[in-house]
C-alpha cells in the first residue's frame, strides 16, 4: 500500500504543482478570467447592493439575474442606472438574466392569444429596463426558450419517445397520449406521431358528426310527433280553453325537441369553422359549396317567424351539413405541442427583437435564447437551432414589411437574435442515457448562433449548479466546439447549490477549473497551480514550498545558519567533526 503513494500525495509542494495541467479540479480548458462573471442572487431584488459585493472579487463580468418576474418587478428604476454608472466607474461589463416567461403564450389552463400578447409586452419591458443599464451597447438579455412547456424525451437509440404532448389547437387545451405499436390487421407496424395524431383527429370529427346527427334525428322526431299537438294546443290558448296535463306534456316534449334541433345548429355552426379553419384547399372548396347550396334557406330561416318551418328548415340544412362533413378529410384540431408552441414561440422572440430594434436601434439589446434543463421544451441543440432560425426568419419578414431592406434585416437579425447555452442543463441528457459524445454534438449545433454561455457543473441526473470541474459536464470538449464565439463570449458562473451548501463565492474555484493565468499576461502560473504555489495572497512570498518561516529565520541569503551548516550565526564551539554534538 504505501507503495502506491506519490510526493503529490503527501507534499502538495511537490514538482506536480509547477505543471500547467496541474490539479484535480482542472477541467483541461483554459479560459482567461476577465470573460468569467458572477451573477447576483435571484432572490434579492437590491441589485446595486449585489453588484458591490461582488466586485470585491475582482470579476469583470456581472450577469443581473432577475429570473423571477415578482423580484424583476420589485427592482427599483434608479437602481439600474445606478448600476449603469458603477459599471462606467469600475470597468465591468454587465449583461442580464430576464425573468422565466412562456414565451409561447400557453399556461396550465391552455392557450389563448390575449395570453401570449401578454408576455410579449412583459419580455418587451425586460429588454427597455435592461437598455437602462447599457443604454450605450448592445447589452445581452437570456430568456428561455420554454418554462413550463414539457419535452417528449427518446431516451438513446430508440426512435421515439414512449409518449407526446399534444394540444387542441381549438380550444386550447394540452394533453398527452401514448405512442405505441399495432397489431390489427392493416394497422401500422411502426410507432407514428403523425398516425396516432391522425386517429385522434379522425375520433374526434367522428364523434362530433354522430352528436350532431344523433340531437339533430332525436330533436326532428320530438316535432314531429308532437306538431299537430302543439299546434292543437296554440289554437285551444287563443280561444281561451284549459290545456289538459297530457297536452302540456306534448307541448313540452315538443319544446325540448326545438331545443335539440337549435343546438345541433349551433354545433353545424362550430363544426363548419373548425374545417374551413384547418382543412384542405379541397375540402374548403366543398365547404364553400355546401354554403351556396344552404345560402337561401339560411336567409328564410332569419325571416320566418313561425317555430315550425324553422325547425324545418334548420333540419334541412343540417342533414346537408351531416353528408359534407361525412365526406371531407377530418381537420387536424389536434396537433403535436411542441410545432404549436415553437410557431407562437418563434412569433414571440420575434415581436419583441423588432419591436426593441425599432426603439433603439444600432443600441439595441440582444435577445439570446437559452436552453432550459433537458425535460422542458426546446432544451437540444437541434430544437434551440430551430427556434433561432425561425425567429430570424420572422423578424426579417416583418421588418421588410416595415420598409427596411432584406439585407439590412437579416445582419439586425443575427445580431439580435442568438443563442445562450447553459452546459449544466444540456448536460441532463445524460439522464436518458445519452453520453458527453451526445452532448458535444448538440453544441456544435447552435455554435454559429452562440452569444452568451452559462457555465454550471452537474451529474446530468439532477439541476445542480456546482462550479466547473466538480461534476462530470465535458466542458473542455464544449468549449472547443462552440470555437471563437465560446472563447470570447461572456461565460457566467451560475452555482446556485455550491452558495447554498458551501457558502463561498465560486468565483476562484471556477478561475482553477478553466485554468485562467494569475496575472493579466496571459501566461503561467494559472489558477490551476495557485493550491500548490500560493495558497492565496496572504499566505507569505513562498506558500508551502518555500515558507515565509524560512525568510524569519534565517534571511533570504542564508547567513543566519549556524557556522557548522555554512552560515554565520555562532554555534556551540567546535566543528563539524569535533566529535561533540551540536548546541
Amino acid at each position: 500500500m504505501a507503495g502506491d503513494y506519490k510526493i503529490k500525495d503527501l507534499y502538495q509542494g511537490g514538482y506536480s504543482s509547477l505543471t500547467p495541467s496541474y490539479g484535480d479540479v482542472f477541467t483541461g480548458y483554459r479560459s482567461g478570467g476577465g470573460s468569467l462573471g458572477m451573477t447576483t442572487d435571484p432572490r434579492n431584488a437590491n441589485l446595486l447592493q449585489e453588484v458591490s459585493s461582488k466586485l470585491s472579487s475582482g470579476v469583470k463580468q456581472i450577469e443581473l439575474s432577475a429570473v423571477s418576474p415578482e423580484i424583476f418587478e420589485s427592482i427599483p428604476k434608479q437602481q439600474l442606472k445606478e448600476i449603469n454608472r458603477l459599471s462606467k466607474l469600475t470597468g465591468i461589463d454587465i449583461s442580464v438574466h430576464a425573468p422565466i416567461i412562456e414565451a409561447s403564450g400557453l399556461t396550465k389552463e391552455g392557450f389563448s392569444e390575449s395570453n401570449r400578447e401578454a408576455t410579449e409586452r412583459q419580455m418587451s419591458m425586460a429588454i427597455e429596463r435592461s437598455h437602462d443599464v447599457n443604454p450605450d451597447g448592445s447589452i445581452p438579455v437570456t430568456f428561455h426558450s420554454s418554462a413550463m412547456l414539457p419535452q417528449s424525451i427518446k431516451k438513446k437509440g430508440e426512435k421515439y419517445s414512449e409518449e407526446t404532448f399534444v394540444i387542441n389547437s381549438e380550444s386550447g387545451s394540452i394533453g398527452k397520449i401514448p405512442l405505441k405499436t399495432r397489431s390489427f390487421p392493416g394497422e401500422a407496424k411502426e410507432i407514428s406521431v403523425k398516425e396516432e395524431l391522425r386517429k385522434i383527429n379522425e375520433d374526434q370529427w367522428g364523434d362530433n358528426i354522430r352528436s350532431l346527427s344523433y340531437y339533430a334525428d332525436m330533436g326532428e322526431r320530438a316535432i314531429k310527433n308532437h306538431e299537430i299537438m302543439a299546434k292543437t294546443i296554440e289554437a285551444e290558448r287563443k280561444a281561451g280553453k284549459e290545456i289538459t296535463s297530457v297536452e302540456k306534456e306534448a307541448e313540452s316534449s315538443f319544446q325540448v325537441g326545438t331545443t335539440y334541433l337549435n343546438d345541433s345548429y349551433r354545433q353545424l355552426k362550430n363544426l363548419f369553422e373548425t374545417a374551413n379553419k384547418h382543412g384542405s384547399e379541397q375540402d374548403k372548396k366543398k365547404l364553400n359549396d355546401f354554403l351556396e347550396k344552404i345560402n337561401s334557406k339560411v336567409s328564410q330561416l332569419k325571416e320566418t317567424k313561425d317555430i315550425y318551418e324553422n325547425a324545418k328548415l334548420r333540419k334541412e340544412i343540417i342533414s346537408k351539413g351531416i353528408r359534407i362533413f361525412n365526406e371531407i378529410t377530418p381537420p387536424e384540431t389536434y396537433k403535436p405541442l411542441e410545432d404549436f408552441a415553437r410557431e407562437k414561440t418563434t412569433e414571440t422572440f420575434a415581436n419583441v427583437a423588432f419591436n426593441s430594434y425599432k426603439t433603439f436601434k444600432d443600441k439595441a439589446p440582444i435577445i439570446s435564447i437559452e436552453n432550459p434543463p433537458i425535460g422542458g421544451a426546446f432544451s437540444t441543440g437541434e430544437e434551440l437551432k430551430e427556434l433561432v432560425e425561425k425567429s430570424r426568419e420572422k423578424f426579417v419578414q416583418r421588418a421588410i414589411k416595415e420598409g427596411i431592406s432584406e439585407s439590412e434585416a437579416k445582419k439586425q437579425a443575427e445580431k439580435l437574435l442568438g443563442v445562450t447555452w447553459d452546459v449544466g442543463h444540456i448536460n441532463m441528457m445524460k439522464k436518458y442515457g445519452y453520453e458527453s459524445e451526445d452532448i458535444i454534438k448538440e453544441t456544435e449545433k447552435i455554435a454559429p448562433l452562440l452569444k452568451h454561455v452559462h457555465l454550471s457543473d452537474n451529474f446530468g441526473f439532477e439541476h445542480t449548479e456546482l462550479p466547473m470541474g466538480m461534476g462530470n459536464v465535458p466542458i473542455k470538449e464544449i468549449m472547443e466546439k462552440l470555437g471563437k464565439k465560446g472563447f470570447e463570449a461572456k461565460k457566467i458562473i451560475e452555482a446556485g447549490n455550491w452558495w447554498q451548501h458551501f457558502r463561498t463565492p465560486p468565483f476562484k474555484e471556477t478561475l482553477e477549473a478553466l485554468g485562467s493565468p494569475i496575472y493579466s499576461m496571459q501566461m503561467a502560473p494559472y489558477w490551476n497551480q495557485s493550491i500548490g504555489l500560493y495558497q492565496g495572497y496572504s499566505s507569505g512570498l513562498g506558500g508551502s514550498w518555500l515558507p515565509q518561516i524560512n525568510y524569519e529565520t534565517f534571511g533570504t541569503s542564508f547567513l543566519q545558519l549556524p557556522t557548522e551548516l555554512g552560515g554565520q550565526r555562532g554555534g556551540a564551539s567546535g566543528g563539524r567533526m569535533s566529535g561533540r554534538p551540536m548546541e
